[in-house]
């Protein structure tokens, strides 16, 4: 045991560790560490055992889930599987690891790097401190729960608006984008594709007399218009706060590089609330192109995942609209003209 009590040796231990045996035994000789830490009182020993615990855990249930895709266990092991890893349960059981602790590790490996090492260390502070590892999760899960809460009743309260408004503005407006060269540069324009607008038209639509006082806006933008993009949210009353990227399957042109990505900025006004911590989704998500400026649905999900019961509306949308959300826009249907004034339209 001796040789795993010094911290960073152990936490190397188990990164380098290649099979399930081997972090095993790192994780069952720290629960011991740790119950002999609790005996003698020792809170900065306990809290090390307790974060190598959780760490071998963790690598536990990478190697767990490889289980499933490999035919072999890993090396030195000669347990043929089969794709799809229906022998899981008996590797499992051949190292005494029970499918629901399997499940446990596997979900906690699950969670972004990064929030599982704020786990880690909020544990570690608290066995130092004295305070309850569980009242921790509690105090989090708790924090969760008063976020679904005010996100209900800002659902409520815009519900209950005179005139209807919204709590979540998507809007992927109708981009003029200029070419180098209209001559020449004009048979891959939008032009072709749909009707578009100049900048200063879409950045003057009225989008703030839709937007309850609580409400996020997420504006498409292609790469070089960013610093529009930018504008025009401040314009329509948003602060800007972030951004994911559409990781595209395919490239496309563009002037300084090849153009495989495109950008969903994030605006706020007032109270909108946030995801909890740990609930949050990556920042770039891959989807495939489709249709000549048609987004991908993977987008709206995100949306509901984020704002569940607050009114949506999407503007610019193609076709029917998405059950749950309003639409709006020339291909949307039904279409609903509450911004005919402010669009431009092509002879």
């Amino acid at each position: 045991m001796t040789e795993l009590i010094k911290y960073d040796e152990a936490c190397r231990a188990v990164a380098e560790a290649a099979r399930v045996d081997e972090v095993k035994d790192i994780k069952d000789k720290m629960e011991a560490l740790e119950l002999y830490a609790r005996q003698v009182r020792n809170p900065e020993l306990e809290a090390d055992a307790w974060a190598i615990r959780k760490r071998a855990e963790d690598k536990l249930g990478e190697l767990t889930l490889q289980i499933e895709k490999a035919h072999k266990v890993g090396p030195g092991i000669d347990v043929q599987l089969p794709i799809g890893g229906k022998l899981k349960k008996d590797v499992l059981a051949k190292y005494g690891i029970s499918t629901s602790a399997a499940q446990r590790y596997e979900q906690f490996h699950l969670l972004p790097s990064w929030e599982r090492t704020a786990r880690i260390k909020s544990g570690q502070e608290a066995i130092r401190s004295g305070r309850s590892i569980a009242d921790i999760i509690t105090r989090q899960k708790e924090k969760a729960d008063q976020r679904a809460a005010r996100e209900r009743e800002l659902a409520r309260k815009i519900l209950a608006l005179p005139t209807k408004k919204y709590g979540v503005i998507l809007a992927d407006p109708e981009w003029r984008f200029e070419p180098w060269s209209r001559s020449t540069g004009m048979d891959r324009a939008a032009d072709n594709h749909y009707s578009t607008s100049a900048i200063d038209i879409i950045k003057t639509r009225d989008v703030a007399s839709i937007a309850a006082d609580d409400c996020a806006a997420l504006l498409w933008v292609p790469q070089p218009m960013l610093r529009i993009g930018l504008d025009t949210l401040e314009t329509w009353g948003f602060n800007y706060k972030s951004h994911w990227v559409w990781l595209k399957d395919r490239i496309g042109l563009g002037y300084w590089n090849r153009n495989k990505h495109e950008l969903l900025l994030l605006g706020t006004r007032g109270e909108i609330p946030c995801p909890a911590q740990g609930e949050q989704w990556d920042s770039v998500l891959e989807a495939p192109r489709r249709g000549h400026s048609e987004k991908p649905e993977i987008f709206l999900e995100l949306v509901e995942y984020y704002w569940p019961n607050i009114p949506r509306i999407e503007l610019n949308r193609r076709g029917p609209a998405r059950p749950g959300w309003d639409a709006w826009g020339f291909e949307a249907e039904p279409y609903k003209p509450a911004f005919e004034h402010a669009v431009e339209r092509r002879a």
